[in-house]
């Protein structure tokens, strides 16, 4: 895995330094580097409006009681997006720029999530199907799903006046 890492490393730098010899063979260098420059100034300017709204809806979540998983999956594509803008180059740009759009972040935050969960083996539970998370079973197939019963107890008014229902004398409490 490391070495995959250091040979995508390697291939994407030789493939921005290639990108940038001909844009500015094209442009000239000046202008190549001003463009790299506003790029990421651009790029940071994005980050932090789209990172900032990406808060604002993790907050919203944590008030409705929702689990903000949609928004930190999409709080951390931002980041990635931040870090590849502000990495000279126009590829990183070009993915940075598209990691930003939030139609494109949905869409992989979709196939992220499709992933993990597939990863970790838990099955979708849906209309007409029923599945156990991890790999130790398949899903049942004619849509039972196994539950665990719990035992309510009902607590009256009575309860929390002091008066024991279940007390025969009249539900006075007498003590000792």
């Amino acid at each position: 895995m490391r070495a995959l890492l250091f040979l995508a490393f390697v291939a994407v730098s030789l493939l921005e330094l290639w990108i940038l010899i001909e844009v500015g063979g094209v442009i000239g260098p000046a202008a190549t580097i001003l463009l790299v420059i506003a790029v990421a100034f651009v790029g940071a300017s994005l980050v932090k409006y789209e990172g900032l709204r990406t808060w604002v809806r993790f907050q919203q979540a944590l008030a409705e009681g929702r689990l903000p998983a949609g928004e930190v999956v999409d709080g951390v594509l931002i980041l990635v997006s931040g870090a590849l803008l502000v990495t000279p180059g126009f590829a990183t740009d070009a993915v940075g720029l598209a990691l930003l759009l939030p139609p494109t972040r949905a869409v992989l935050a979709r196939v992220l999530r499709s992933r993990v969960r597939h990863s970790l083996g838990f099955q979708a539970f849906g209309a007409g199907r029923a599945g156990r998370p991890g790999p130790g079973g398949p899903a049942d197939q004619d849509g039972v799903v196994d539950v665990d019963v719990v035992d309510v107890e009902r607590h009256d008014e009575h309860d929390q006046r002091g008066e024991d229902p279940d007390d025969p004398g009249g539900g006075e409490l007498r003590g000792g």
